[in-house]
């Protein structure tokens, strides 16, 4: 992480209007904490201190954090935490499928934390869960946020064997600041997954990518970089605002107008994703039920 000492001591600018948000009062949010603390599970709403944390919570739906809650990377954006990972938890699959069943998702997103401490980088503990949330629920899209597996070509197919609906990999921001926004990840690396997942799976899985504005890229590096992925042949983006979650990460350099988000948005469609969530509070599972799979694509599975 690159945050320079003079970061910790400033103070983080004031939310614009914007992104001042009301919490839900559904009792719903309680009725999905207490589901997740009973099956022991962890979510990246939770880990990574989304702001969406109370709405997505409170419709009865989360994203759901694989593999522990503890990062082998320091990536100066994420408040996961980075520390020695656990073992893991062989059970774990039959807990995110039955908390799916109980919750009566129609579209779940799963992710992990970074396992670099893995000969597969937890691809396998990937394939599992898929296969076990599939089974408690015929008929359920999976979407799985992965991390780059250091672009293992059998990692990779691993989770691809267990035939998710959407492979989403962020590739985070431009290419000039991947360097101080990602801890050992690459631009071009990420680039590769997504591009190999076409390769393998071609018209059967979609691809999808998220860039965070607001870290201090430029217009023309934010194009450049959609131009990027869809030469990845990427299909979905999402583009959400950065936010500093606390004062020892990256600060926020600029603040995106809601108009901006929406002006990237119609680019982003002009160039051919099939499907862009772009404003300021989007974040790469936030509504993504919105994204409904063509029906033929169950048909060439």
């Amino acid at each position: 992480m690159s945050c320079s000492s003079e970061n910790l001591t400033l103070p983080r600018p004031r939310l614009p209007a914007w992104l001042r948000l009301p919490l839900p009062t559904s009792n719903t949010f309680g009725q999905t904490r207490a589901l997740l603390d009973g099956l022991k599970l962890h979510t990246v709403c939770e880990s990574a201190k989304c702001p969406n944390h109370w709405e997505c919570w409170s419709k009865g739906t989360a994203t759901f954090m694989i593999a522990g809650d503890r990062c082998t990377r320091a990536c100066g954006f994420c408040a996961v935490a980075t520390a020695k990972p656990l073992a893991l938890e062989a059970d774990e699959p039959e807990r995110v499928a039955e908390a799916t069943r109980r919750m009566n998702l129609k579209h779940v997103v799963i992710t992990a934390v970074a396992r670099d401490d893995l000969a597969d980088g937890g691809a396998e503990h990937f394939r599992k869960t898929i296969e076990a949330t599939r089974a408690a629920n015929p008929g359920i899209v999976i979407e799985v946020l992965v991390p780059d597996f250091l672009d293992n070509d059998a990692a990779i197919e691993s989770v691809l064997a267990a035939r998710p609906e959407i492979y989403n990999h962020n590739l985070e921001t431009v290419r000039r600041l991947t360097p101080s926004v990602r801890h050992r990840a690459t631009y071009d690396r990420s680039l590769s997954v997504l591009h190999k997942v076409k390769e393998k799976r071609g018209d059967t899985i979609y691809t999808k990518s998220g860039i965070m504005l607001g870290l201090g890229e430029t217009e023309s590096e934010l194009l450049a970089a959609m131009e990027d992925l869809r030469r990845s042949r990427c299909d979905i983006l999402t583009l959400g605002q950065y936010l500093q979650p606390t004062l020892k990460h990256l600060p926020v350099v600029e603040f995106v107008h809601p108009g901006k988000f929406a002006e990237y948005g119609r680019v982003a469609e002009q160039m051919g994703f099939v499907h862009v969530a772009s404003g300021p509070m989007v974040r790469s599972s936030y509504h993504a039920d919105e994204f409904a799979p063509l029906p033929a694509l169950a048909k060439t599975r």
